[in-house]
């Protein structure tokens, strides 16, 4: 491939021929011009003849020129010349692609996507064989060059790439290079996430490795664009306080950060400011305790990877607690009160509440702590019961009133009386803690030697009393008794919440054990130290949330405490239901700065260059353009066209040589089919029964909905009756809607509102018998536009449907007409498997029963999508071709189900008309 500055020809050999041009100059001198044929009388003969000397006519100069450059146009667009190929890379050996596909690459990943792709289609017009290494690590495999192999099997094995949600391992990417060998010639194009990762060192050896093959060429952002990390926030009385990185703090910089609940929906959108010349930027989250204890998500907007995103548990919830003292108010002093250290050991996980406990029970709370409260009334006792059955921890602290005045609402009985230091029933030295036992709530907590206790209230023995006990001391008294009622705790601690009895209080561990107690309230019970949480479900490089791979492993709490994140522990949701464990990337990844220390001699590239330009398609339409000028020009001098002929010749010319340059124009932007307007779009929609899509305006998702509906027409076609014709685009905004049956409607994050003309337009659709079929593609939609755990595609469609007329919606009943309207379906699936499939509740009334809004997630045109030869575009998991098979079987249902409407449910019918008939 030869070059020139921006212009490069992918077959320069052919230049070779511009050397012909100075002889055709040559020929066509010596060639004189065709004869002009004239009409006269044969009388003219007579005139003039005197013999004189005449001179050959010639052909004109500037019709010579014009020829030759008619030659050398074709000459050059044979040579197929492309401005500004900036994929083009020296050598004659194997290409390597270095893809950094790690977290840090998710929120430019199109991007990176087309800079492989020029590498790609530069690599297979030169008939380069091309290896593929990822620099993320995959669960269950390890690292590996994939190839040599053609430019085709990597643009396949490309298109299924994902960024990871973790960091890359260059270190295990380095030696995966060292172990195959590489012959004399090879290139490499390291695609970058710009991020550095590892030891410092790490990039400038992988880099240097790579330029030894041969060349190197880097493609990186720059360092104000690289991604942004969001760090769990830190919480206390105030509110939590957001915590953002970025690697490079040039200029000021604004972002937004979403907190969402659990049903997905906005909680709050704050903005976050980095200072000029910062790296870190911070902003307190001052909401009620009610909406703060509602989060559960908190994203960047605009930024899709999973540093940007942030997981909330139960650890992050500041749950309301009750405190009340025995002593009252007006006794307490500071250093000496009952509830001076359990507001100061709550007040970061807590909101604290004070007053007696009718009073705070009148609002919604956790936790209550009674310290050294002694006989309750029979009204406390009766509501305290209610709300601990409710799913409230009520903890109670011991102290004088309670050993002499207790009542029943204890988890033991109690001994007349304390063991005292001295006493009766004493010790000769304080009592230290012992381990906490391995079934207790509070295991796993260190005991810090120093803690002692020289008072306690003592349990009456029980045949249950070891089963109660959470925390004991060396000598095997209980110092702290539990019992589950209903769904909440009833813990009692034998000891004063202050430092009278033991210096317990004054310790950190008070503070942890209280922290494991206020996380049990409300049927959240404390995760058990040591034990296997099972992944509930992960995120992806984008932050969506999605069901676990079978790769991914139970985490334990040496897993959190140490931040593994990686392919056996993906970040996500570890646990159960009711006490889910968040595991977040910035638990491994908690700065973020740019790559450096690459060896000097490499070739830098952006993501932002100016894009390849084909001129060849221009280059042969203004051949052809010449070619008709000279056609014309030739039968001028010939004498075969008048002046009224040339006239009409050259309008003609020139609206001929405007439909060209419209036509190469429209090939050399884009070859897939765009939405008509006016009447050709409307002839062109009712011409056929034709299959159709919301245009989203991003073009790769919109080449995705074509594709998949060009690969289920072809289905429709081989399988059933229905000849439909190719599929078409449409714009909400313009286009008329009713021509269609079906619309598919891909929901993107960045998708443009309807406009208030778009939603009438919309509603009018579906209530005339139209129907729509929302892909969130992010596997977690959910009924009655509630969509649960989704992702930016199901935040984003609640957005969308707003202003619609959205019946009720309920999963698909088993009995469903769209279960059986050709093949017999249970599950629909597409690219992914497991989402839910929502329809409208009780379609039968009208509409024929054909529900006009159905809702799902699963990435069903990515499961159709066929390239130009037919063949699948994406692979679908985890179900491999059976998975696509039976997306192909719900497609047909789909479609037949929305131009059939529910005759298939009259099949009830059949015995009894049968039976009339007497067959």
């Amino acid at each position: 491939m030869g070059s020139l500055a921006s212009l490069t020809f992918t077959a320069p050999w052919l230049l070779l021929a511009l050397a012909v041009l100075p002889v055709l100059w040559w020929l066509l001198r010596l060639l004189p011009p065709a004869p002009r044929r004239l009409d006269f009388p044969a009388i003219r003969l007579l005139f003039d003849l005197k013999p004189r000397e005449e001179t050959p006519d010639r052909t004109p100069p500037w019709l010579i020129l014009l020829r030759i450059l008619l030659a050398g146009l074709v000459i050059l667009a044979l040579a197929h010349p492309l401005l500004n190929a900036i994929g083009r890379s020296g050598g004659s050996g194997p290409l390597l692609l270095v893809i950094d596909d790690s977290w840090a690459a998710a929120p430019h990943w199109p991007l990176r996507l087309a800079a492989i792709e020029q590498r790609l289609a530069e690599a297979e017009r030169s008939g380069r064989p091309v290896a593929l290494l990822g620099t993320a690590p995959r669960g269950g495999s390890p690292f590996a060059v994939a190839g040599p192999m053609s430019a085709g099997e990597a643009r396949r094995l490309v298109r299924v790439m994902a960024p990871q949600p973790w960091p890359t391992d260059r270190a295990a990417a380095l030696q995966a290079i060292d172990a195959q060998p590489w012959p004399a010639g090879a290139t490499a194009i390291w695609i970058a996430d710009g991020v550095a990762a590892g030891p410092p060192d790490l990039a400038g050896r992988l880099a240097l490795r790579l330029q030894q093959l041969g060349s190197l060429t880097v493609v990186r952002e720059a360092p104000q664009r690289l991604a942004l990390l969001q760090l769990p926030p830190t919480s206390d009385q105030t509110g939590a306080t957001l915590r953002l990185r970025r690697a490079d703090g040039a200029g000021a910089l604004s972002v937004a950060v979403r907190a969402l609940g659990e049903d997905g929906r906005l909680v709050t959108r704050q903005t976050v400011t980095f200072a000029d010349g910062a790296t870190e930027a911070s902003h307190t989250l001052d909401l009620p305790v009610e909406l703060r204890n509602r989060v559960q998500r908190l994203a960047i907007e605009g930024e899709e990877s999973a540093g940007a995103v942030v997981l909330l548990d139960e650890r992050w919830r500041q749950r309301p607690v009750g405190l009340v003292s025995g002593a009252g108010e007006n006794e307490a002093q500071p250093l000496l009160s009952d509830t001076y250290y359990l507001s100061r050991a709550l007040a970061p996980f807590g909101e604290i509440r004070r007053g007696n406990p009718l009073t705070l029970l009148q609002r919604p709370l956790a936790v209550m702590v009674l310290a050294d409260v002694g006989a309750l009334s029979a009204e406390e006792s009766q509501r305290l019961g209610t709300w601990i059955d409710g799913g409230g921890v009520l903890i109670r602290f011991a102290g004088d009133r309670l050993a002499q005045n207790a009542d029943n609402l204890l988890p033991v009985r109690l001994r007349a009386g304390d063991r005292t230091l001295g006493g009766a029933m004493s010790w000769t030295k304080p009592a230290r803690l012992a381990p906490f036992p391995d079934k207790s709530p509070l295991a796993g907590l260190a005991v810090p030697p120093d803690v002692l206790v020289q008072r306690q209230v003592l349990a009456e023995p029980e045949p249950d009393l070891a089963g109660k006990t959470w925390a004991r001391l060396t000598d095997g008294t209980p110092l702290v008794t539990a019992q589950q009622r209903g769904k909440g705790w009833l813990v009692l601690v034998h000891t004063t919440a202050n430092a009278d009895w033991s210096n317990l209080a004054l310790s950190g561990l008070f503070v942890d054990m209280l922290r494991r107690m206020t996380a049990m309230s409300q049927g959240v019970v404390g995760e058990q130290p040591g034990a296997q949480l099972p992944p509930l479900q992960v995120m992806d490089g984008f932050g969506r949330l999605e069901s676990p791979p079978p790769t991914a492993l139970p985490a334990d709490a040496t897993v959190f405490a140490d931040g593994d994140v990686g392919p056996r522990h993906p970040p996500g949701y570890y646990g159960r239901d009711n006490a889910r464990r968040a595991l977040n990337l910035s638990a491994r990844v908690t700065a973020v700065a740019p790559l450096g220390g690459l060896p000097a001699g490499i070739a830098e590239h952006g993501y932002e260059a100016a894009g390849e330009i084909d001129l060849k398609p221009w280059l042969l339409t203004a051949a052809l353009g010449l070619l008709l000028v000279d056609i014309v020009i030739a039968l001028a001098l010939r004498g075969l066209l008048s002046r009224r002929r040339v006239g009409v010749a050259t309008a003609a010319l020139v609206g001929l040589m405007v439909l060209l340059g419209a036509a190469g124009s429209a090939f050399a932007q884009s070859q897939s089919p765009k939405p008509q307007a006016g009447d050709d779009f409307a002839l062109a929609a009712t011409a056929q029964t034709r299959l159709a899509y919301v245009q989203t305006g991003v073009p790769a998702v919109d080449d995705l909905s074509h594709a998949g509906l060009v690969g289920l027409t072809l289905i429709l076609q081989q399988r059933t009756a229905v000849e439909a014709g190719s599929p078409m685009a449409v714009d909400i905004e313009q286009d008329e809607l009713a021509f269609f049956p079906l619309l598919y409607w891909p929901v993107t994050p960045g998708q443009k509102l309807p406009s208030p003309a778009a939603l009438q337009k919309l509603n009018l659709y579906l209530r005339n018998g139209g129907t729509i079929l929302f892909d969130t593609q992010d596997q977690n939609a959910a009924g009655a536009i509630a969509l649960g755990q989704g992702g930016p595609g199901t935040s984003r469609l609640r957005q969308l449907v707003h202003g619609l007329d959205i019946p009720p919606l309920v999963p698909v009943p088993q009995d469903h007409v769209l279960t059986r309207s050709f093949y017999l379906l249970q599950q629909f699936p597409g690219r992914w498997a497991g989402g839910q499939l929502w329809v409208e509740r009780n379609a039968g009334r009208i509409n024929d029963g054909v529900s006009s809004v159905l809702i799902g997630g699963n990435d069903w045109a990515g499961a159709w999508a066929v390239d130009d030869m037919g063949q699948p575009l994406y692979p679908t998991v985890p179900g491999g071709e059976r998975q696509r098979e039976m997306a192909y079987r719900f497609g047909i249902n789909l479609v037949m189900y929305a131009l059939t409407g529910n005759y298939k449910s009259d099949q009830v019918h059949v015995p009894a008309i049968l039976e009339r008939l007497g067959q």
